[in-house]
Parts: C-alpha cells; sequence; structure tokens
C-alpha cells in the first residue's frame, strides 16, 4: 500500500475506525448541507488475556488475538445499529504514540519538485526515530509570503503495518492512515466551520485522555497544528489508586465510571494524587506552546477519551490548570441516524469516541 499522500482521500464511503489498547471504536458519518449525520456507531471491549501482562498487551497490540476479535464485535455491531445498509469494509486508521512525529517546518522558496526531498531531509532531523524507516507525508498551509511553511507526519512503518494487519486480519481494508491528533483537530473544526461558531480562528486545544496513551493537539489559528503523546494516561491513574487504597483494577473502574458520589474523601485525595503526573504534564506543555508559539494563548481545553468520563476528572483539571477545561462530546453537534441504542452510546459515551470521528470525516 502506498502511504505517501496520506492526507489525501477521495470521496467514497469510510469508517472511522479507532483501535486504543482497552477498546475498539467505529463511527460512520455523512454529510449534508445542514452538516454531520452519524449513520451507526459501535464501541468493544478489548479483553485483556489472564495469562498476558498489561502493559505487554498494549505494546504488542498488533499481534493480539483479542484486539481482532474486538473489531469485529465491534463492526458487527455498527451493522446492526445502522438504518441504512452498511456495504463498505473500508476504514480510516489513527496512530499515536512514541512512533508518531508531527512537526511544523519552515524552508525559502523551494520549486515543488524539490519539496519532497526538504522534508524528507527535515523528517531524517526532527524525528526521534529512524525517518529512512518509516512513512513521511507533509501538508503546506498557504501564507502570505514566498516562503513555504507547513507541517510533516512520520511514523514507523512497523506501527502502521501493525494497525494495517489487525483491520486485516478483522476482514477489513485499512485505505488510509491518520494522527489521533490530527483527526481531533480535524474534527473539532469541521463542526467548529460547519455550524460558524467562530467568527475569527482561535487557537483550539484537545486533550485526549486513553487508557495507555495521553494526546494533547492544539491548533493556532494560522492552521499550524501541535501536536504531542505521553504514555501516562488513564490505567496508570487506575493502578496507583488501586495500590494506595487496597482496590481492584475493577472496583476502582466502578467507583470512577459508575458510582463517584458513594465513596469517602480519601478516594478522592488519592485521585487528585494520581491525576497529579498528567495534569503537571499538560501544564508543561501548555507552557512551553505558549513561550513557542507566536499565536494567541489557549485560553479552553476540550478533554475527551474515555478517562474524561471519569467522576471528577474534567472539574479536577478545570480546578487545576490556568484555563477552563470542559468535556467535549462532538456528537451533540451531530444528527444521528442510527438506531435507539446508537444514539444512548453517543450520548454516554461520545467523549470517549473523538477520535473515531474525526477519522470517519476523512471521508466527508
Amino acid at each position: 500500500m502506498d502511504w505517501k499522500r496520506i492526507f489525501n482521500l477521495n470521496q467514497i464511503e469510510v469508517l472511522g475506525l479507532d483501535i486504543g489498547s482497552s477498546a475498539v471504536k467505529i463511527v460512520a458519518l455523512h454529510k449534508d448541507n445542514a452538516g454531520y449525520i452519524v449513520t451507526t456507531c459501535g464501541i468493544a471491549e478489548i479483553r485483556v488475556s489472564e495469562d498476558s501482562n498489561n502493559t505487554q498487551i498494549a505494546q504488542q497490540v498488533g499481534n493480539n488475538p483479542n484486539t481482532v476479535k474486538a473489531i469485529r464485535d465491534c463492526f458487527v455491531l455498527s451493522k446492526l445499529r445502522t438504518k441504512r445498509r452498511l456495504e463498505t469494509k473500508s476504514v480510516v486508521c489513527g496512530v499515536n504514540g512514541p512512533e508518531v512525529a508531527v512537526r511544523n517546518f519552515e524552508f525559502p522558496p523551494l520549486p515543488a519538485e524539490e519539496m519532497e526531498g526538504a522534508v524528507a531531509l527535515e523528517a531524517s532531523q526532527v524525528c526521534p526515530f529512524n525517518a529512512a524507516e518509516s512513512a513521511v507525508d507533509y501538508q503546506l498551509i498557504p501564507n502570505g509570503d514566498d516562503k513555504a511553511r507547513g507541517f510533516l507526519v512520520a511514523a514507523t512503518n512497523t506501527l502502521i503495518a501493525d494497525k494495517v494487519q489487525l483491520a486485516k486480519a478483522a476482514n477489513l481494508k485499512c485505505i488510509l492512515m491518520d494522527v489521533d491528533g490530527l483527526a481531533l483537530l480535524n474534527c473539532f473544526n469541521g463542526l467548529v466551520n460547519e455550524h460558524k461558531k467562530a467568527q475569527t480562528n482561535p487557537t483550539t486545544a484537545i486533550l485526549n485522555v486513553g487508557a495507555s496513551n495521553t494526546t494533547l493537539a492544539i491548533m493556532d489559528n494560522n492552521g499550524q497544528p501541535f501536536v504531542r503523546d505521553t504514555n501516562y494516561s488513564g490505567k496508570d491513574i487506575i493502578k496507583q489508586i488501586a495500590a494506595e487504597n487496597g482496590m481492584s483494577i475493577e472496583t476502582i473502574k466502578g467507583i470512577l465510571y459508575n458510582d463517584s458520589t458513594a465513596v469517602e474523601p480519601e478516594f478522592y485525595n488519592s485521585f487528585r494524587k494520581a491525576c497529579q503526573k498528567l495534569i503537571s504534564d499538560v501544564d508543561e506543555t501548555l507552557r512551553y506552546y505558549t513561550a513557542q508559539s507566536k499565536s494567541s494563548n489557549v485560553e479552553k481545553l476540550f478533554v475527551c477519551g474515555g478517562f474524561a468520563l471519569a467522576g471528577g476528572f474534567v472539574e479536577l483539571l478545570n480546578s487545576r490548570l490556568g484555563i477552563e477545561a470542559v468535556l467535549w462530546n462532538p456528537f451533540a453537534e451531530m444528527r444521528c441516524d442510527a438506531n435507539r441504542q446508537c444514539e444512548d452510546i453517543l450520548a454516554k459515551k461520545g467523549p470517549a469516541m473523538a477520535v473515531a470521528a474525526g477519522l470517519a470525516m476523512r471521508s466527508s
């Protein structure tokens, strides 16, 4: 498969397939003159093998049969929830983590035939992995001068091959690879532009906290993206709380996601302590971005991902960070043309499916 020009996609029906370490999410979208319509969705948890280490599974997700089963289950459930006939098996997948890099660049005027070589050289210098063994693509951003400005995206061939193989093993065809952080920004900006909520282009910041990865994605008012991934995430917070309180991980999950009102104050002390590293990482990254960027400061943080649904998490971010933090459910601004179960999923778990929505928008 040719991974060059990963930003280009003809307008064909595709599914957004977000393969995480703990769950698989699928979203299908249709766009008309009034905006986006969800035609189906699905979410399926990935069963953890009893004889395997959780971290090992997360790192070797491409070899995990439980992940393949979750993808198949998620696809079958999605087919059952749509009011339309779901014909396609083409999917857009996303990548994140230390084997992915998104970097801005600025070159002097270059002829088109030299641009790809210049980007490849830039990637070899700025990527924290071997760019020669990676897929590298770029996008130019129009500007008022004669300089070539834009951003490059690089992902290791191994990481891409893992995602492609997972989809193939589940009888799906990955026709496009995106970066989770860019998919989030694409989703947010697509909805803002569709509803014409912004007369200007403010700096947008999105925090996606999953089980094994945390992504902070920022888009400035000139269209330049900033994406940073860290591996301290929901599972690390849950493990720390469980260890400190002598409880099982499943018990902690039950408290955070289902019954957060019926706990002792001591539990919240553990919760705040366990979240501190993540909050410090986000705060440090925001400060770095503000110092490096020439755009306006970030004033609002839109929080999504599975751990965003943990009781009290967004409120804690709002109290600890110097900016407003709000829970972001992109589906609140979309119509739904699927069955009632799909509507319930989007209402309750929509923030956890934001990446899948952004991936699905690549077909629009």
